[in-house]
């Protein structure tokens, strides 16, 4: 038996080349060269209806043991002899899943891939689920072949650097297009909003909301560290300044002396205006 179904066999307690129930196993190579196949477990993707509304039922193919380096497009080479696949969508782990929208961002949202995983192979027509599971019977598929080679070791390495130098005018036109979409979000639903106020709802009620001069802007964790060690700062000095009563009394004392002090200055220095003739109040 393949090593990845041994495993799986001892973790699910079956006899070393059993398939679980409901599967089938398709044998696959990552290249020619390669001894050992590796086992995808497939079976059609069943759910209530409405349930999973990105993988509708009858058309979909849920595969099991999806290795890290066999990606959306190898998957979909290999069963597109059964028909034509709309989508390709690999999870971590099953689940029910909702349509969203297509990624569009270059460099931003991008998720890499770890461990084995499962993929949903949405076909257009149902007759391909069935074609799918039949090629049980045929030999190993082959994942990198010549014309589609499928870059590992160190050519991938370089790929994925190559990758992730970003081009900062394109960075920056995405930026801003997506900074100019959310403005006009924002002008939106304040239009939105501003129509709305003051106009009763369904049962007679009014929203008020308090609009300052000048609205609070979010502070940032840098912002409100500073602000923390400001005010531990000055409860720190005003502790330490007159913790005692004493202390607060000698602080008066001292500063009522230098008052004197400074006031005995200034007599000496008037008198000596006056003497020469320098001093003149008005």
């Amino acid at each position: 038996a393949p090593p990845r179904v041994e495993k799986m066999a001892a973790v699910t307690g079956r006899a070393a080349g059993a398939v679980p129930a409901g599967y089938t196993a398709l044998a696959v190579k990552f290249a020619e060269r390669q001894r050992s196949p590796h086992c995808l477990l497939v079976k059609e993707h069943q759910v209530r209806e409405g349930a999973d509304t990105a993988h509708p039922p009858r058309r979909t193919l849920f595969v099991l043991n999806v290795p890290p380096y066999c990606g959306p497009d190898s998957l979909s080479r290999l069963f597109s002899r059964c028909g034509h696949v709309q989508s390709v969508d690999i999870c971590d782990k099953p689940g029910p899943g909702e349509k969203k929208d297509k990624l569009t961002s270059k460099f931003f949202d991008h998720k890499t891939v770890k461990g084995f995983q499962v993929a949903y192979v949405v076909f257009r027509k149902p007759a391909a689920v069935q074609a799918a599971k039949a090629l049980s019977q045929e030999g190993p598929l082959l994942i990198s072949t010549e014309s589609h080679p499928v870059k590992t070791g160190i050519s991938k390495w370089i790929a994925n650097y190559e990758a992730s130098i970003v081009d900062p005018k394109e960075l920056k036109a995405e930026v801003d297009a997506y900074m100019q979409d959310y403005d006009k979000k924002m002008a939106e639903e304040e239009a939105k909003a501003a129509k709305e106020e003051g106009v009763p709802d369904a049962e007679g009620w009014v929203k008020v909301t308090r609009k300052g001069r000048k609205p609070g802007l979010p502070r940032t964790e840098a912002a409100n560290l500073r602000v923390l060690e400001k005010e531990k700062q000055k409860r720190a000095r005003k502790e330490l300044l007159n913790f005692y009563a004493w202390q607060h009394r000698e602080t008066k004392r001292e500063h009522i002396a230098q008052l004197r002090k400074k006031f005995e200055e200034d007599k000496q220095r008037i008198a000596l205006m006056r003497a020469q003739r320098k001093f003149r109040p008005y």
